[in-house]
């Protein structure tokens, strides 16, 4: 399916064909899907919850905070924390690889180390 241009395959071809780049996707989507599936879950719970269970969402929990403030609030927590999660995991586990390939393609180096 790797289309050439002429009869040499272009540097942006050769690094997303190599093993290294293969694994660096494989272990982005590993991450991103499960955590996008939960936030959605998380999400859409919330959203169906404050239609159709009302009483239980204006719940006092203590003063005029009520269950459904707590959930809503916890939205954004949710979203700051798996932001931070996301930058902590990208920074240990993606970005030295990344960093390698981009260098690959501007130097034009083999993915080996040898030239290309």
């Amino acid at each position: 399916m790797t289309e050439t241009f002429g009869e040499r395959e272009t540097d942006y071809q050769r690094v997303q064909t190599s093993d290294e780049f293969q694994a660096l996707r494989h272990r982005f989507r590993r991450f991103v899907f499960p955590m996008t599936a939960f936030f959605l879950a998380w999400y859409f719970l919330y959203v169906l919850l404050a239609a159709y269970a009302h009483d239980f969402m204006s719940t006092k929990v203590w003063g005029n905070i009520n269950i459904g403030l707590l959930l809503g609030l916890g939205q954004f927590v949710s979203t700051f924390a798996i932001t931070m999660i996301y930058a902590r995991w990208a920074n240990n586990r993606q970005d030295a690889v990344a960093e390698r390939l981009r260098l690959h393609i501007e130097n034009g180096d083999a993915l080996d180390g040898g030239p290309a």
